[in-house]
């Protein structure tokens, strides 16, 4: 039936998005674990923390602006 399909849509956009999310969280990780810890430790240097939060945060802007760009283009 219609409702069948339905949820069984909204399933499966429901299971993209997490694999988007978790996808996004491993390249963030990666890519700031990278580009502020040059000498890995046993705990993160002050620098080190301020530095994954800065990278952490435009990262999630850039793909706050990417989500958005491509739901207004999807909804056209």
């Amino acid at each position: 039936s219609n409702s069948k399909k339905q949820e069984v849509m909204a399933a499966v956009r429901q299971e993209i998005q997490m694999a988007n999310a978790q996808e996004l969280m491993n390249k963030m990780n990666e890519r700031c674990f990278d580009r502020c810890v040059t000498k890995p430790g046993t705990k993160l240097e002050n620098g080190e923390q301020v530095c994954i939060s800065r990278c952490m945060d435009r990262y999630m802007e850039a793909w706050n602006i990417v989500a958005r760009a491509y739901t207004q283009d999807f909804q056209r």
